[in-house]
Order: structure tokens, then C-alpha cells, then sequence
């Protein structure tokens, strides 16, 4: 059963924006409810309001519209709800209007979709109270670059990418990183996506002599990329980035390819019990499910050590270390996670999971 079915079967979220009344803390969650997004929205919905129920907490959802200007209407009923802290906030257009109303209040906001460093900038800069545990922009290409120059700085490498905003920009941050350590691509090309097969381009990557290849772009043009390169018996180690997650489909990918992507928290073993609970509930705990219980995980003991002192809540967020669902998580000086959530991981019988052994 998919999220948005399987909250039908979560009371009190059926209204554009409602309360479901309990004693204790008062939490906000705002996320979109109608439209494209509603969806995902679903998703942050139905994981805070597993965890909120759980410790028998007031939930207030506030329906998000990720419109201009819309965000001052957001805050204020938060506000007029006296929630203590709110989180998820899909989109930038809604906490840029909704945080100067939040400071006046003391509500924090932990968001955890946005990624714009631009936002987060003008929140630091004008004391807006927000954390972010989404990935910042940028985190993606660190975390390639770090295993890149970790795994393969000995090695013939060649990047190559589908042609696409993402896949160039990807691509681009991680040559130039690369040649100011020092490290040039032995071949850089520019594939064309979507194709049947990629022969011309792996006999390429084998006359440039390169056995380690970066590739930006889909989770499918590397299936095609890793399947004729074993055809041709060209031994090449195969590394993606976080575009890997998604459908294994319509050519399923051959294990022992790599990529460097945001782990699936639903296989953590510490996760079980959760994971069972929602599933019995309806609700597959896909996307932003777990992170969202996690953001309420870390809002609950936030106000929780809040009321033990006369400090803001916000000053117990950061500087904090959080055990959550998706593991620990702490925030830096900048509001960012402290640690990046990226990981490098091996493709290997029908999931990724973290290599055993260094990509060789």
C-alpha cells in the first residue's frame, strides 16, 4: 500500500489543517496535502505523526502550498496554535516568509527537503531559527569527491554525464575539485541518456585506458553503461551518485556497481520495529517517512530539555547529538548536519548495501 493510502488509515489528518489533541508537547507539521506534492507530503506527514502519537503528543499540520508569499499565513497558524516547534517544510518559499514571523515567536523550524544554501545563509544571517537535515547543496559532490580521491587516486579515472543541468553540474564540481588535488581524468565525455546502449562510448572508455568511471547521471544509462561494458569484457568499476535510487527497471542493474547516495534508513536493523509498525499501519516507509519521525524525534527532546532550563529551544537543537530513527544526527554551528549523509554504497542482490571491502 502506498503512503498517501495508508494515511487514510492515520486519524486527524484528513483536514486541510487540523489538530489531534493529546497532553504534552505541541509539535507542528507542515507539508503540502493537495497537488503534485501531496505525495511526499504524505510521506512527512504520516512519519511525524507515527512518532507524535507515539509519546501522546499534540500534532498541528499546517497544509503547505509552496507558493510565493505564502509562508507569513504558515507561521501564523503555527503561532495562533502555540506549537513549540514545527517541522518538515518541503519547500524554500515557505520558510522564506514563514521564519522572521518564527523567530518573534521562539517556534524553530527543522526542515528536512530544502536544500538552498542561499536560504540557509539569510537564516543565519537574520537569527531565523532554522536547522536543516536534508542534504545542503553541495553534499552530494563532497561525498563523490571524497571517495574518489580515497578509493581511485591511483587509478586511471574518467567522468561522464548524461548532458543534463544536474548530471554537467555534478560532474563539472567534481573535475575541477579532482584537478586542484592534483588528479586528471585520463577521458571526460558527454553521453547521450536514454539510449538502448552505450558500446561506443565503454570501447572509448577502453581506448583512454581508464578502469574507474564516475557517471552523472540516471540510475538507467548506467545499467545500460555496466551491461555492455561486460559484454565487451571492458572491466570497469562503475561509480553513480544519488540519482542510483531509483526503480531497477527497465534493465535491472548488474550487482557490483557502485554509488554514492543517501542509504536506505528502512534497512537498519535499529529501525525494525518502526518500519514493522508502519507497515501494519498501511504506511510504507519510503522517502521522507523516517526522516520526518526522526525530525519529531529530535523536536521531542529539544523541548523536552527546554523546559529543564530558561534556554531557548533552539539552542537545545544545536550543539546537541540526537539518537533518531536514521541514526545519530547532530547539527553543526551552521544549523547544517554535522556529518554528511551520503554514503558510498555497493548494488549487490536487489538493494544497495555498504561495501565490505574498498572499491578496488
Amino acid at each position: 500500500m502506498n503512503t498517501l493510502r495508508g494515511l487514510a488509515l492515520l486519524p486527524m489528518l484528513l483536514l486541510a489543517a487540523g489538530e489531534c489533541h493529546a497532553a504534552g508537547l505541541t509539535i507542528g507539521v507542515v507539508a503540502p496535502q493537495t497537488g503534485n506534492l501531496a505525495p511526499i507530503g504524505a510521506q512527512i506527514i504520516a512519519g511525524a505523526t507515527a512518532r507524535i502519537q507515539q509519546d501522546g503528543n499534540t500534532i498541528v499540520t499546517v497544509a503547505e502550498t509552496c507558493e510565493e508569499n505564502s509562508g507569513a499565513a504558515i507561521a501564523d497558524a503555527l503561532i495562533n496554535a502555540k506549537v513549540q516547534l514545527a517541522v518538515g517544510f518541503l519547500c524554500s518559499e515557505t520558510l522564506e516568509g514563514a521564519l522572521p514571523k518564527l523567530k518573534d515567536a521562539n517556534i524553530p523550524a527543522i526542515t528536512i527537503s530544502v536544500r538552498s544554501r542561499i536560504l540557509m545563509e539569510d537564516a543565519l544571517k537574520n537569527a531565523w531559527p532554522l536547522y536543516r537535515m536534508a542534504p545542503a547543496d553541495g553534499a552530494e559532490a563532497e561525498k563523490i569527491i571524497e571517495v574518489i580521491v580515497r578509493e581511485w587516486a591511483a587509478s586511471p579515472i574518467a567522468l561522464v554525464e548524461d548532458g543534463t543541468i544536474h548530471g554537467r553540474e555534478l560532474t563539472e564540481a567534481i573535475r575541477n575539485a579532482l584537478e586542484e588535488k592534483g588528479l586528471k581524468p585520463v577521458f571526460t565525455d558527454t553521453y547521450r541518456p536514454g539510449q538502448e546502449q552505450q558500446v561506443a562510448l565503454v570501447r572509448r572508455l577502453k581506448k583512454a585506458g581508464a578502469t574507474k568511471v564516475f557517471v552523472g547521471g540516471d540510475r538507467s544509462d548506467v545499467a545500460v553503461i555496466a551491461r555492455d561494458a561486460a559484454a565487451e569484457k571492458i572491466q570497469l568499476d562503475i561509480l553513480g551518485g544519488d540519482a542510483m535510487r531509483a526503480a531497477n527497471q527497465p534493465l535491472a542493474l548488474a550487482d557490483g556497481v557502485y554509488a554514492v547516495a543517501l542509504p536506505d534508513y528502512a534497512a537498519r536493523p535499529e529501525a525494525k520495529s518502526v518500519v514493522d509498525a508502519l507497515r501494519a499501519g498501511g504506511v510504507e516507509p519510503e522517502g521522507y517517512v523516517l526522516p520526518a519521525y526522526a525530525a519529531v524525534e529530535i523536536a521531542t527532546k529539544a523541548v523536552q530539555d527546554a523546559g529543564a532550563d530558561d534556554r531557548p529551544i533552539a539552542q537545545h537543537i544545536g550543539g546537541t547529538s540526537f539518537e533518531t530513527i536514521i541514526g545519530k544526527i547532530a547539527f553543526n554551528a551552521g544549523h547544517e548536519l554535522a556529518d554528511n549523509p551520503y554514503r558510498l554504497l555497493l548494488w549487490h542482490a536487489g538493494s544497495f548495501v555498504l561495501p565490505s571491502a574498498p572499491i578496488e
